[in-house]
């Protein structure tokens, strides 16, 4: 399926909000995939991760596990993936049934400067059935909603792999973002107790 344009994040970003479940967990990595999504659709549900490049995903799979009553949809760049592509071959290997994978394949480390990618040729689609995952290519909006909605309720850990031109004009979200509020934010809606580590709790 080859489209005349290549589609921008914020295409995928409106379909999602548009198909998004009512109590969906929504994690975005850092820079525009969190900006963006905070000005499409902020909500208590979201986490937004601020300055741990490629950490979206190991994050998310563990709130997967955590939280199995819920559906778990994170943003991952291809940058951040090959940072940490162990987190892939780790989602295939627990695959929690409420884990979807969009993976934002633009070719660059966009959230550092639109550097170029060692690789710009992996098959993320390939490498993530490899591991394990339920994974489809997709270069058209028009077509994403129908593709999570498949995703989501085949109960299976899927990754989507989104086509995607690179977006290297820094988005300004709503307000600053505080990871503490972020954090605390995120907890209550999740319906946990905040967490203190021993040595701060007297």
């Amino acid at each position: 399926m080859v489209s005349g344009t290549t589609p921008t994040r914020e295409d995928y970003y409106r379909a999602l909000a548009q198909v998004l479940p009512e109590d969906a967990l929504v994690v975005t990595s850092l820079g525009n995939a969190s900006y963006l999504w905070a000005v499409i659709q902020d909500r208590a549900e979201n986490f937004y991760v601020e300055d741990a490049m490629g950490l979206a995903l190991p994050l998310a799979i563990g709130l997967a596990v955590a939280q199995p009553d819920r559906q778990v949809i994170v943003v991952q760049g291809d940058g951040g993936m090959l940072m940490h592509m162990g987190s892939l071959v780790t989602a295939g290997a627990v695959a929690p049934p409420n884990l979807t994978i969009l993976l934002i394949d633009n070719g660059v480390h966009g959230a550092s400067g639109g550097q170029a990618l060692t690789s710009t040729s992996l098959d993320y689609t390939a490498l993530s059935k490899a591991a394990g995952l339920e994974a489809t290519s997709i270069d058209q909006p028009g077509i994403f909603a129908a593709e999570l909605q498949t995703a989501i309720d085949s109960a299976q850990a899927s990754l989507l792999t989104l086509k995607t031109a690179p977006d290297l004009d820094v988005v300004v979200p709503p307000e600053p973002f505080d990871p503490v509020l972020i954090k605390r934010r995120f907890e209550s809606a999740i319906g946990v107790e905040r967490y203190v580590h021993g040595t701060f709790a007297t």
